[in-house]
């Protein structure tokens, strides 16, 4: 992460935890084992980032215009790209039917183990689990455990 972290901070940019890392942030301790790192980023950083993580070895697996996965050895990193649509709402790049809310990029890091990192607001990666389950991607037990401590961070507030 911290390696991102250097990456990102030469390009000018910044980065979001998304998904199970996200949580893990949130809490401020690890729940359970991870198999990827996922992370939001604007898509005017796409082809610094890629060339960056190309450059450090990294394979690149384009998956589509609004996500990029790498891996390096058991390593893999999933990149989901946002931009704003034509009235400034923020949508991830090429599926403007998804909204995301105004508040889903707070700059606040979060610090897990001694890394830091901004993290997506509680409210978009419960959001997130939401919209997939509504898309049919089929319901992962880790998701529906997901969903409870996200609801449980939520209404701690």
């Amino acid at each position: 992460m911290d390696r991102l972290t250097q990456y990102f901070s030469a390009i000018g940019g910044e980065f979001w935890l998304r998904g199970g890392w996200a949580i893990d942030f949130l809490l401020g301790e690890i729940t359970r084992p991870h198999e990827d790192l996922d992370l939001v980023t604007w898509v005017q950083y796409r082809e610094s980032l890629e060339r960056a993580l190309v450059e450090a070895e990294y394979e690149r697996m384009p998956v589509s215009d609004r996500q990029t996965d790498f891996r390096k050895g058991n390593v893999e990193i999933q990149f989901l790209y946002l931009t704003r649509s034509s009235d400034g709402n923020i949508i991830p790049n090429g599926l403007p039917e998804w909204v995301w809310k105004a508040n889903s990029l707070p700059l606040k890091h979060f610090t897990l183990n001694g890394i830091s990192a901004f993290v997506l607001s509680p409210n978009q990666l419960l959001e997130e689990k939401e919209v997939y389950e509504q898309i049919g991607r089929k319901v992962r037990s880790k998701d529906i455990e997901s969903k409870k401590i996200l609801t449980r961070i939520i209404e701690e507030g």
